[in-house]
């Protein structure tokens, strides 16, 4: 099967540094691409999940969170316009959380904070494993990313938007 893996908290701040496109080289015969500099790689061998998990974890020089996801629900997520009747522009950021697992009941959506009426993050679907949102650019949404997974008590890790679609067209060329 293949599949999309999201390190979280990799190259964050400083911490937890490594080389994504080294360890993807390092990849190669499982056919490993590195998408960006905070942990995301598309694999497009068949391999087994629990044979990637270890051989990733084996190249980095830290313990982290890997949430390893069958490309075909990246594809699926992907194919849906999940933002369309949200507001856009240059001060929004449309956002993917990966979580670890499932909800085994999502709260009810939208969820805005701080709050409703002055928004600066706000989640706008859940599907499956994936929290879709957007967020201003201002200093304090950032807070509020990490949030998310407080609320949810699930560990999760944020991709921006542009970068899941990135993801789904290099797996539709693979």
């Amino acid at each position: 099967m293949r599949w999309v893996v999201f390190l979280r908290a990799v190259n964050v701040g400083g911490a937890n540094r490594c080389q994504p496109a080294l360890i993807a080289k390092q990849l190669s015969k499982f056919g490993v691409v590195n998408i960006g500099a905070v942990g995301t790689f598309v694999v497009r061998e068949n391999v087994r999940e629990s044979v990637l998990r270890n051989a990733i974890a084996k190249k980095l020089p830290f313990k982290c969170g890997m949430m390893i996801c069958p490309a075909g629900e990246i594809i699926k997520l992907a194919s849906k316009d999940p933002f369309s009747r949200q507001p856009s522009g240059p001060d929004i950021t449309q956002f993917v959380n990966v979580l670890a697992k499932r909800l085994p009941s999502p709260p009810a959506l939208p969820l805005s904070l701080p709050s409703d009426d002055d928004w600066l993050l706000k989640v706008v679907a859940i599907e499956d494993r994936f929290v879709l949102g957007l967020y201003r650019r201002q200093m304090k949404a950032i807070g509020y990313l990490g949030k998310i997974e407080k609320l949810l008590g699930v560990p999760a890790t944020n991709r921006n938007w542009n970068t899941i679609k990135k993801v789904a067209e290099i797996l539709d060329h693979a």
